[in-house]
Order: C-alpha cells, then sequence, then structure tokens
C-alpha cells in the first residue's frame, strides 16, 4: 500500500501560512495595480491541477512525448475558445508569459539589429518593445516614439515621421502605463507605409477587448500578443494570435525557437479563464471596469489631482503628483500602508529618477472583479486624497485602513471565499 501524500500545511507550513497570508492581503486592501486581478476558483483549481505533471513539447499532434490524449484535448480547447473570444485566425496557447511572447514576434520577422518600434518606457511603453536595459533594445536597433508634450497622447505624427527614416522591420502598438484608446488602424496604415509587421500588444487591456469594452487590433495587427491575467482573469500566462499567414513562423518561433514543453496546468486554466470571458456577466464586467476607472479619475480630479491625459479611456489612470510636493515612491508606500495597493511609475517628461519617479499608477480590474461601483471609487478617491496630504501621519493611515478593511468585508473577491 502506498503511504499518505501528506497535505501542504503538513508537508510545508511556512510555505501553507504564507499562502494564508497572502490570501488574507488581497481579501483586506484595496489592490489597484492595473495589472493584477482575482481569478476565479475555478481558473486556480485549473492551475494547480495534476496538469503540472506533464511534459508535452511540440504541438497538438506532434508531441515529441506519449501520453498526450488528454493533454491534446486540453490545448485544442483552450485554442477554440480564443478563437472564439476574440476572432482569431490563429492562436499560440504555449507561450509561458508576455515577454516570451513579444519575444517569438521578433524571432518570427526580426533579424538581429533590424529597426524595430514601440512607445518608449518613460511615456507609458514596455520594456520588451525596445527599451535599452532589456534585450530587445540590445539585439535590435530600437527607434522608440513618445508622447506629445501638448496633450501626453501618442503622437502619430512622430510615429510616422520615424517609421518613414527608420523603415523597421517591426512596430509595436502596446503599452503598460496609458490611459487612453489605441488606434490600431492608424498604426496599421503607417506599417503599411514602411513595409513593417504590425504586432499589437494588449496585455493589459485584453480583457476589455474580449468585453467590447476596447476597439479590438484582431485583423488589424499582423500578430496579437496578450498576457491571460491582468483585465482577462486567468492564470499567468499568455498568447500569440496572428493572421493565418503568420501562423507556422510565429508557431516555430514559440518552439522549438525559445521554449521547451509548455505548462498544461496554465493552459487548461486560459481555457477556464476563455470560457468565463464568453458570458454576458464578463461583458458587464469589462464595461464597468471602465466605468470604474472613469468615476475614480473624476473622483481625483475633483479633489484637485493631475492626471496624464487629464483622465482615462479604459482601465488605467495615471496620477502625477508633482503639484502635490510628494514623490511617487511616497505616496505609493504610504497608500500600500493604508490598504490600498498602487505601484510607483514615471509620468510622461518626467524629471525624476525611474525609482523615485513623480506619478502613481492605478487601475480598476480588482476591484471591478469585486463588484465595486462608482460610490466606492469615490471612496477609494477621497482616502487617496487623504494619505496623499499626509503620507507620514501614521495614525491617519491607521484609520483608512481599518476603512479600507471594513470596505473590503462587504465586497469578497473571486477565488479567495474557498482559499
Amino acid at each position: 500500500m502506498p503511504t499518505r501524500d501528506p497535505s501542504l500545511a503538513e508537508r510545508d507550513p511556512e510555505i501553507a501560512r504564507l499562502i494564508r497570508d497572502e490570501a488574507d492581503l488581497e481579501a483586506r486592501t484595496l489592490r489597484l495595480i492595473p495589472s493584477e486581478n482575482y481569478a476565479s476558483r475555478a481558473v486556480l483549481e485549473a492551475s494547480g491541477s495534476v496538469l503540472t505533471n506533464k511534459y508535452s513539447e511540440g504541438y497538438v499532434g506532434k508531441r515529441y512525448y506519449e501520453g498526450q490524449a488528454v493533454i491534446d484535448q486540453v490545448e485544442s480547447l483552450a485554442v477554440a475558445r480564443l478563437k472564439q473570444l476574440f476572432g482569431a485566425e490563429h492562436v499560440n496557447v504555449q507561450p509561458y508569459s508576455g515577454s516570451p511572447a513579444n519575444l517569438a514576434a521578433y524571432l518570427a520577422f526580426c533579424q538581429p539589429h533590424d529597426a524595430i518600434m514601440g512607445l518608449g518606457l518613460p511615456f507609458g511603453g514596455h520594456l520588451t518593445h525596445g527599451w535599452n536595459v532589456s534585450i530587445t533594445g540590445r539585439y535590435f536597433k530600437s527607434v522608440p516614439y513618445g508622447l506629445s508634450q501638448k496633450d501626453h497622447r501618442i503622437d502619430l505624427d512622430e510615429v510616422r515621421r520615424l517609421a518613414r527614416e527608420h523603415k523597421p522591420k517591426l512596430i509595436w502598438c502596446g503599452t503598460s502605463a496609458y490611459p487612453r484608446t489605441l488606434d490600431f488602424p492608424a498604426f496599421r496604415a503607417i506599417a503599411d507605409e514602411v513595409g513593417a509587421k504590425l504586432c499589437a500588444d494588449i496585455a493589459h487591456i485584453a480583457g476589455l477587448v474580449a468585453g467590447g469594452a476596447h476597439p479590438s487590433p484582431i485583423g488589424i495587427a499582423d500578430v496579437v500578443t496578450t498576457t491571460t491575467h491582468k483585465s482577462l482573469r486567468g492564470p499567468r500566462g499568455a498568447v500569440i494570435m496572428c493572421k493565418q499567414e503568420h501562423a507556422k513562423d510565429i508557431d516555430r518561433a514559440v518552439f522549438p525557437g525559445l521554449q521547451g514543453g509548455p505548462h498544461n496546468h496554465t493552459t487548461a486554466a486560459i481555457a477556464v479563464a476563455a470560457k468565463e470571458a464568453m458570458t454576458p456577466e464578463f461583458k458587464t464586467y469589462a464595461t464597468n471596469t471602465v466605468a470604474n476607472a472613469k468615476a475614480l479619475a473624476e473622483g481625483l480630479l475633483g479633489r484637485g489631482f493631475t492626471l496624464v491625459t487629464g483622465g482615462t479611456d479604459n482601465h488605467l489612470v495615471l496620477i502625477d503628483l508633482t503639484s502635490r510636493g510628494v514623490t511617487g515612491k511616497i505616496a505609493a508606500k504610504a497608500l500600500d500602508r493604508a490598504g490600498i495597493c498602487t505601484n510607483y511609475n514615471a509620468v510622461p517628461y518626467d524629471t525624476r529618477k525611474p525609482f523615485d519617479p513623480s506619478g502613481v499608477r492605478i487601475g480598476t480590474p480588482a476591484v471591478t472583479s469585486r463588484g465595486m461601483g462608482a460610490a466606492e471609487m469615490n471612496k477609494i478617491a477621497a482616502w487617496i486624497d487623504d494619505v496623499v496630504k499626509a503620507p507620514a501621519d501614521d495614525a491617519l493611515i491607521t484609520k483608512v485602513a481599518r476603512e479600507v478593511e471594513e470596505l473590503c468585508k462587504s465586497f469578497p473577491a473571486p477565488g479567495l471565499l474557498n482559499t
């Protein structure tokens, strides 16, 4: 007879305790980091399933290991659901995360030292769009574009000018700290003019796109990459969607170009998240996420805050604290002590250093998953105002933390109810 397999709490009580501590932290605090969310119980169960035991190099029907009869069905189901959800011609669900997904686009279309373009990191772009501390900025000739100094929106005239001058092989249309709608057709026109491949990175807005709350780049961009958590509420993974003509190049770039065996437990959880995202409830969620961001922005503007671009069209708000006389880092750490989790972030044309910038980035995906609405956004704006006014006032911060915890008790978070 086999011996009994001990539970996590029995085998490793330290890790078990830390997991419980994290669940408690996520339950009693307001998570306003726009790249974080709450996965459902079903997604979490799939992520922690026995599928993690399998090794499955290759693709459906073409594996290098036997015993894949079930795994092939899991991957096929994930692909089919994502095709239906986004209307994509081809889907690869194997990238381990968003950065490898973006690297696959480079490997599919570029050679070392080719010119590439993406929004510069200080303007709200992502490291993997060619920033100099990333391999993408060292391996390729990166030509970053920026934002207009006038309104801090993407300067499409500059994008066009730089594209004409440098003739990039690949142009990224995607952001990590930009609160406005992306004009995918305008980027397509520029890419066509210079013969570049257009890649849309929708990691932040994938849930909004799936729910109809943001325009879709599918059918416009050659390749669309996205993580599967954030606003999509899935596991920590990624997918690549592309036109059928690019399917072989993308698949070869992922495997064997960059990766070995896929993470099958993540693939299953992605399939679950895609099924959830096809429900009417998810469409309501996507709409409410944007509505909450707008309400939060209005609450902050009404209390005298300066917001980059003056507001938001999506899930994200970028606060410029320059006029408040407090740095983003000081504000973010004070807010964290008050139970409001944000991240300090550079603002356009920031004069401060990246590790102590002038801004704070916030978003509404997680609080919307808890069922909060406009009234709660106004409360949150008031708490942010109070803490930013007095970041060293420990008594105030303790008071706000208690009030935040009381609010959170009224809005239980998905996935934590059975932790």
